[in-house]
This record gives structure tokens, sequence and C-alpha cells, in this order.
């Protein structure tokens, strides 16, 4: 499982429960397509390319916050 790192300060349950809803996700395309499975539809916001190899992909998620998912 990929470390949830929380720098928003959810609440207990609600990290719990993104933890267990993002173990699965492995892949950038795992991620691509949870997002869209949502409705209304997480897509993709920004790509924030860290250097050759490593880029944070960001989705919107709920009330203002974004996740980030640093990719390589």
């Amino acid at each position: 499982m990929v470390p949830l790192k929380d720098g928003s300060g959810l609440p207990p349950e609600q990290r719990a429960a993104l933890e267990r809803e993002l173990a699965p996700l492995t892949l950038l395309q795992d991620v691509v397509r949870w997002g869209f499975a949502h409705t209304p539809p997480l897509d993709v916001a920004e790509v924030v390319v860290q250097d050759e190899f490593t880029h944070d992909v960001v989705l919107p998620w709920k009330n203002g916050r974004y996740l980030v998912f640093d990719t390589t």
C-alpha cells in the first residue's frame, strides 16, 4: 500500500476511509479510472513535472481539497 500523507488534517475516520479507497491504486491508469468512476468525474487537474522520470498528478477531491499522486 502506498502511504497517504495528509497535509489537510482529515478526521481519522475520513482518512482511514480514503486510505482504504486508494489502497488498490498502484498505477497511474488505476488513478485515472478511479477518478472517472466518480460522479461527477474527478479529472486530472494538473501534472507537475519534477524531473524526467517523476511527475505529480493532481486531482480535485472534496471540499476544495486535492489529491496528489507521485508517479515515476
